[in-house]
């Protein structure tokens, strides 16, 4: 029987993190899914840790270490469900997650893409991630770029969509080592519209050795530069690439690529900036450092490393 969702799961060196977020899905209260389970090479324990489960709605796949993108672009190819449903191999779903998910998606026949508040968790903290429109309902059928000034509404441990969108969209970049989820983001907001519940459902676990926080080459970073004709269309759409310009620019500073921070820069409307991220983006690099030094005596996830 085909199941209604397909769950997936990429894995890289998650033995610590990898059984919680299996279990999470496992006890989900609506149960008509499959769950495929990619690891990418792991070199740590992660394979044995998943062989310990014993579920037929279980698929494991092991391959070499291609990286996240051909991890889920493999998962999603033999995905059998009407939707699919991401979540990263270091993160925990509610345990209702799919079944508000499947009440949206019967109450909105219409729409493809679906998704859920999230928020961070740091040992025993949790922090709510703040967005940036106003929750007038407990779900809200949202522009991707408009909805997304504090906090992009689609994570990659949040989004579930029907099969059909990556007709449109097509896969994840695989050219793109860190970042690839921000790329198909856009290419979903370019085209859908965005089911979001207003429901805390989502816990990204904080990971030093995830993937985003062990990323330092720019180069393995989104260009932003496949979309100047919408953007010159779509005021959202220029006002989200900026925003994400500027955090690449600030990374570029960090890590003394001048050539990708002055490419970044000079992309970016400034009126799209905060004066205080104007401010920063012009700030020396040793300043810069100084700020995060401090930001990270909370413990905090910051978006760069100090050098």
């Amino acid at each position: 029987m085909t199941p209604f969702f397909s769950v997936i799961i990429s894995v890289y060196n998650k033995e610590k993190y990898v059984a919680n977020t299996i279990n999470s899905v496992l006890d989900q209260t609506y149960d008509d899914f499959e769950l495929i389970i990619v690891n990418d090479g792991s070199t740590d324990n992660s394979l044995d840790v998943i062989h310990q489960f014993q579920d037929s709605r279980i698929t494991v796949i092991n391959q070499d270490n291609l990286g996240a993108s051909e991890a889920r672009n493999k998962g999603m190819s033999i995905a059998k469900g009407r939707f699919i449903a991401l979540i990263d191999g270091d993160d925990i779903w509610d345990s209702a997650f799919l079944e508000h998910i499947g009440n949206a998606i019967k109450n909105h026949p219409k729409q493809s893409v679906f998704s859920c508040a999230i928020a961070h968790k740091y040992d025993d903290t949790i922090v709510p991630v703040p967005y940036s429109f106003k929750t007038y309902d407990d779900v809200l059928v949202l522009d991707f770029f408009e909805a997304s000034k504090k906090h992009a509404i689609l994570s990659g441990s949040s989004t579930v969509f029907n099969t059909t969108v990556l007709d449109t969209t097509g896969n994840f970049d695989v050219s793109i080592k860190s970042g690839q989820d921000t790329d198909l983001w856009i290419r979903i907001g370019l085209h859908y519209p965005v089911v979001f519940i207003n429901k805390l459902l989502v816990h990204y676990v904080y990971n030093d050795k995830s993937l985003s926080n062990t990323t330092f080459n720019v180069n393995d970073k989104p260009k932003h530069n496949k979309y100047y004709e919408e953007e010159k269309e779509n005021i959202h759409l220029k006002k989200y690439l900026d925003r994400n310009r500027y955090t690449l620019a600030i990374f570029s500073k960090l890590y003394n690529d001048k050539q990708a921070y002055n490419y970044y820069k000079n992309n970016i409307d400034t009126k799209n900036l905060s004066w205080k991220q104007n401010v920063l983006l012009l700030l020396p690099k040793w300043v810069l450092n100084v700020l995060l030094n401090i930001k990270s005596l909370n413990g905090k996830k910051v978006y760069y490393k100090s050098l």
